[in-house]
């Protein structure tokens, strides 16, 4: 048995079906068959039943399987403690974002990563937390920002910072100037949101029904460059972190009353999981960054 085949496996696994897997793979659909064929000799089981129309884990295969992704991933992270740099001349960080980070956060991680360590690379994904915390137990991201809890079991949560949300509009607004607004205003009125893939989303979603209101959603946009460009040309209002509207001038916050929730910002890792230089590093530089730029502290 060799690793090649362990992969071979969980490619079929995934794709149930040898034609997709070996075409992942860049093999030929027989010669994978044939690979998987002697690995069900060398375990003396059969771990995939090819009688339906499409293949799957036989119960054997099941529990082979979950120890060949858990050995693939001590594996990797074995590889990458090797080529590990101390001295920050070459490393490699990959990093989970919710949506809402992209827009104020991840630009200026990036550039003080590549002002302080130009050699080391940032890969970032873009997801909701659930899969950015899946990913992190299954070891395909370094680190992940989200918020804190509750998470799922072997996720550990690191606090960055408070955020804030304030109703957020333009220049074409008919709400009267105000330093802060009565929830109660927002029930005759038509707002642009985040779609219900944002966690954003559900946290507006919980104020606003905790208070018995229901506007009218006129837009919902699934990025947030699109609802700021919609706000500054429109009359409609949106809810926002606070963070975002400071970055665009021609958008204005409204403190309403009571004031929406804060949420706690948190650095994700797995538990457990072996931290590059590279990654410690990417970490430092994120309290580093959050701290200068004056964001509130968490709450203790």
């Amino acid at each position: 048995m060799e690793l090649r085949h362990l992969r071979y496996l969980l490619a079929v696994a995934e794709h149930r079906n040898f034609t997709r897997a070996a075409d992942e793979l860049h093999i030929s659909q027989p010669t994978l068959s044939q690979q998987i064929k002697q690995l069900e000799r060398a375990v003396g089981a059969q771990l995939l039943d090819r009688t339906g129309r499409t293949v799957r884990l036989t119960d054997t295969g099941t529990v082979y399987a979950a120890h060949a992704r858990r050995a693939l991933s001590e594996l990797g992270a074995a590889q990458r403690a090797v080529r590990d740099v101390g001295d920050l001349s070459q490393g490699h960080v990959r990093l989970g974002v919710t949506p809402t980070f992209t827009a104020y956060l991840v630009g200026s991680l990036a550039a003080e990563l590549h002002t302080r360590h130009p050699n080391i690379t940032l890969r970032v994904t873009e997801d909701s937390q659930d899969r950015i915390e899946a990913a992190l137990l299954a070891d395909d991201l370094d680190l992940g920002i989200a918020f804190a809890g509750p998470h799922l079991p072997g996720i550990s949560p690191t606090a960055l910072f408070t955020e804030t949300l304030s109703l957020v509009v333009g220049s074409r607004t008919e709400l009267p100037a105000a330093e802060s607004l009565p929830v109660q205003a927002l029930g005759s009125e038509q707002l642009a949101l985040l779609s219900g893939d944002f966690a954003t989303r559900g946290h507006i979603d919980d104020y606003l029904a905790a208070h018995a209101i229901a506007p009218r959603i006129s837009v919902e946009a699934n990025t947030i460059q699109a609802l700021t460009e919609i706000v500054q040309r429109t009359a409609l209002a949106t809810v926002l972190p606070d963070a975002i509207t400071h970055d665009h001038p021609h958008l204005t916050p409204i403190a309403l009353d009571p004031p929406l929730p804060t949420r706690t910002v948190a650095l994700l890792h797995r538990d457990g999981a072996y931290l590059s230089a590279a990654t410690r590093a990417f970490t430092r530089l994120t309290h580093e960054l959050v701290h200068a730029r004056g964001f509130t502290p968490p709450s203790r």
